[in-house]
């Protein structure tokens, strides 16, 4: 080997344009799957429409935490303030937490019914709320209410399906209208 042929550059495989693109869509799908993971991994907690009183206190929620919480209002657990200030409390007949709010309640809003109030969990069985939403009629109550009533055992399907079987009227197949008939033309 001459001292010519070892400095010459060692031809170098080089990537077409098809196989460059493809190491471009390959490292940017990479990249958007890795930013998909860390997005749901940070959401895990908060993507919950609300929280039982008892999966607040089964968590040991951080005082200061913002989230939803929803449940039963109590019976006789309704405190009138000065002003708009309202106090109540939250039961899924496990725990209670009781709801400090500050405004206007919904119209609906009743001692014994489902509601879900928005706000921050201070600590101690103590919730202040910024919004509070009740249900909007009678036989209603959110499908996250009624599950975790029917995980505790609280929940009364047949007063639940008989208010609901007597406010829906009974179906029934449309019939298809028939327009006036044709008429033969002479």
């Amino acid at each position: 080997m001459t001292a010519a042929e070892s400095t010459r550059p060692v031809a170098a495989k080089r990537l077409t344009r098809k196989q460059k693109r493809l190491v471009l869509i390959g490292a940017a799908g990479a990249v958007l799957c890795l930013a998909a993971g860390l997005v749901l991994f940070a959401l895990r907690d908060t993507i919950v429409f609300f929280y039982g009183p008892t999966e607040i206190a089964e968590k040991g929620v951080a005082p200061g935490t913002r989230m939803r919480l929803g449940g039963l209002v109590e019976k006789g657990s309704v405190e009138r303030g000065p002003g708009q200030r309202v106090a109540f409390s939250i039961t899924d007949s496990r725990t209670t937490i009781k709801v400090s709010y500050e405004g206007l309640l919904p119209d609906l809003f009743r001692e014994g019914q489902g509601v879900v109030t928005e706000g921050v969990f201070q600590g101690a069985g103590q919730f202040r709320a910024d919004s509070v939403l009740a249900k909007h009629d009678e036989t209603y109550m959110p499908r996250e209410v009624a599950d975790t009533l029917k995980k505790q055992g609280h929940w009364q399907p047949d007063a639940a399906d008989a208010k609901t079987q007597q406010s829906t009227p009974p179906q029934s197949t449309p019939t298809p209208q028939a327009g006036p008939a044709p008429q033969a033309r002479p």
